[in-house]
């Protein structure tokens, strides 16, 4: 599979949806709904506001959005796979009190509004599009003058660190192992190539600063493990 192929990519997440929350808990050890909110407390989300999560994959974070815009705020999640989002809507449905609208589409190019997202949110979705510049500059255009942004992912730590041996150890020794108990091995070897091409936390930085934003900032999570971008247009 090649990384940063849309189709592929969607291919690979609709194949992954029906395991996907399972497996992210077993993996992570539950630590990703962590790691999420994290990023949503990072961000200050206010009630009444408008907030949009792309790449939402089966809407965790999307629907934790919706619990701190309330009362009077609403969120919209995209992802580019049907089968994530079909997970997302059954789980809304067990909370219709959340005021979200469920969107197939592309993360580069969503054909929302500009200037109509008082912020915005990525989860495990910059690596995998095909320009992750492209990908900034588009929340770029979604955000409103001061709106705030956040994206999480997966860190690339320098190639002879220990952080990123460890990496090396954990994806290919835990990850891809127990992928392919449940017949999913080839969707997770997918995530070291992926990273192969992904820029570092520095790298981000510039890269959302050349898409306007007045503060690019990135923050290393579990010890170099995971990476926090935090933007401010």
């Amino acid at each position: 599979m090649k990384p940063g192929d849309p189709a592929a990519v969607e291919q690979l997440f609709d194949a992954v949806a029906p395991r996907y929350d399972q497996l992210n808990d077993r993996l992570s050890l539950g630590l990703h709904r962590q790691w999420k909110r994290q990023l949503v407390r990072s961000l200050h989300p206010q009630p009444g506001e408008t907030w949009l999560d792309l790449c939402c994959g089966t809407g965790d974070l999307a629907l934790e959005l919706a619990r701190t815009v309330r009362p009077g705020g609403s969120v919209v999640g995209l992802d580019a796979a049907s089968a994530p989002l079909n997970v997302a809507r059954r789980r809304q449905s067990k909370q219709p009190w959340l005021a979200v609208d469920w969107l197939q589409g592309d993360s580069m190019r969503t054909g929302l509004a500009s200037a109509s997202a008082d912020g915005v949110v990525m989860a495990y979705g910059l690596r995998n599009l095909a320009d992750p510049a492209a990908g900034l500059e588009e929340i770029h255009r979604l955000l409103r003058p001061g709106g705030r942004a956040g994206v999480l992912d997966f860190n690339r730590p320098p190639v002879d660190s220990a952080a990123a041996a460890f990496q090396r150890f954990y994806l290919r020794r835990l990850v891809v192992p127990a992928a392919a108990a449940v017949g999913l091995r080839e969707e997770y070897a997918y995530l070291e190539q992926s990273l192969k091409r992904f820029p570092d936390g520095a790298a981000q930085e510039r890269l959302a600063r050349a898409a306007g934003f007045q503060t690019a900032r990135h923050c290393q999570l579990v010890a170099g493990q995971m990476g926090l971008l935090l933007l401010q247009r």
